[in-house]
């Protein structure tokens, strides 16, 4: 299909149709629950193993996990742009169907799923990584993780690679903190819109 003919269908959806034909509108909506269930069942991983006699790399792995898929999920509300060399007129379908989806959630840039610093955290970890190491150059190092209390973070002389607080529901990653709960209760109200909506015709 040639470029001009993209830009037509492009433009015809995004003006006619806020960027998602209604007829598609089950996939948009699978694709949600897909995401959602995913991340929720990796919260759920976590909530029956956090009190037993296991590693903390095997807690943080999963919910390293679950922050995955709950940033997944977010691209649904908040697309990510289209680079310029392909198909860069889909760009206008894109805010279009992503808008579209936020008003049917009720989500806004309030939302915990559009604060993407967590997801940054791990996906651009190895950045992180390289500036954790060049602006830390004297204390104590921690490389292993730990499970333990997040003010352990608060220490100027400590560097802590990874640290889980399973009371305070905190994940610190090179010093920061986050804390990982809102991110859960976000995910369970998208996905009860989403079952409800298919259940509903899978329309939104």
């Amino acid at each position: 299909m040639d470029k001009q003919e993209i830009k037509r269908r492009a433009l015809i959806c995004a003006n006619d149709y806020d960027g998602i034909v209604p007829y598609f509108e089950a996939f948009y909506i699978h694709s949600i629950i897909y995401s959602a269930s995913r991340c929720l069942d990796s919260f759920q991983r976590y909530e029956a193993i956090k009190e037993k006699d296991v590693s903390a790399d095997e807690l943080i792995s999963i919910l390293q996990e679950a922050v995955g898929h709950s940033a997944a999920l977010s691209r649904y509300f908040w697309p990510s742009p289209i680079g310029k060399k392909k198909h860069s007129k889909l760009s206008i379908v894109k805010e279009k169907w992503g808008k579209k989806l936020r008003i049917a959630f009720n989500l806004d840039d309030n939302s915990v799923l559009y604060n993407r610093e967590l997801r940054n955290a791990w996906e651009h970890f190895d950045e992180r990584l390289d500036c954790y190491f060049i602006e830390n150059d004297a204390g104590y190092f921690f490389p292993s993780c730990i499970v333990g209390s997040h003010q352990l973070a608060d220490d100027p002389a400590g560097h802590i690679f990874k640290l889980l607080d399973i009371k305070e529901e905190c994940l610190v990653l090179l010093g920061t903190k986050f804390f990982f709960s809102p991110i859960k209760e976000s995910v369970k109200k998208v996905l009860e819109k989403a079952m409800e909506a298919d259940k509903q015709g899978a329309r939104l």
